[in-house]
C-alpha cells in the first residue's frame, strides 16, 4: 500500500496506481473457493465434465475473482498516515464481465475516484478496480468499491 499524508488527500483524487503483479488463479484454489461457499457447480469443479461446456474447461466463481480484490489492494490502495483501521464499505457497482478459466492469471487495475473525510477522522474512499486477465482481450470484472478508513 501506498501510504499518503492526510494534508496530501486532494492529490490523490483521480490517483492511478501500477497495475498489479500477476495471480494465477488454479483449480485447488476454485475447489476450496466451492468447499467455502458451497457453490459446487459442476462449472467450477468437475473438470471432464466442464470440458464440454463453451468454456472448454472450469472456471472460476465471480465472486472468487471479486474475493481477490482484498489480495490486490495490497499493491493498489492508499492508506493515510495514521490509519488505525480500515473497513470495506460495500460497492457501487459490479460487473462480471468475462469468466477467468482455471489456471489463468489476473491483476487489478485501480483508480482512487473519490477520497474525502465524511466526518473529523472518517475517510471515504471510492476505488474503480477493473480485474484484467492475462491474452483476453475483455476484464473479469469492473467494480466501484468503497472503502473506510480511520485515522489518528
Amino acid at each position: 500500500m501506498k501510504k499518503i499524508n492526510r494534508d496530501e488527500i486532494s492529490n490523490y483524487q483521480g490517483y492511478q496506481s501500477e497495475p498489479t503483479p500477476w495471480f494465477e488463479v488454479t483449480q485447488e484454489q476454485i475447489n476450496e473457493f466451492a468447499t467455502c461457499t458451497k457453490d459446487e457447480q459442476f462449472i467450477h469443479i468437475d473438470v471432464e465434465k466442464a470440458k464440454q461446456t463453451p468454456f472448454g474447461g472450469t472456471i472460476a466463481h465471480g465472486f472468487l475473482s471479486l474475493s481477490m480484490l482484498s489480495y490486490f489492494a495490497e499493491d493498489f490502495g492508499l492508506i493515510i498516515d495514521g490509519c488505525y483501521m480500515g473497513v470495506n464499505y460495500g460497492f457501487d457497482k459490479v460487473r462480471f464481465i468475462s469468466p477467468v478459466k482455471s489456471g489463468k492469471r489476473i491483476r487489478a487495475h485501480a483508480v482512487t475516484t473519490e477520497l474525502l473525510e465524511k466526518k473529523p477522522g472518517t475517510f471515504a474512499f471510492k476505488t474503480e478496480v477493473t480485474v484484467e486477465i492475462e491474452g483476453e482481450d475483455k476484464p473479469a470484472l469492473k467494480a466501484d468499491w468503497l472503502s473506510m478508513q480511520m485515522v489518528k
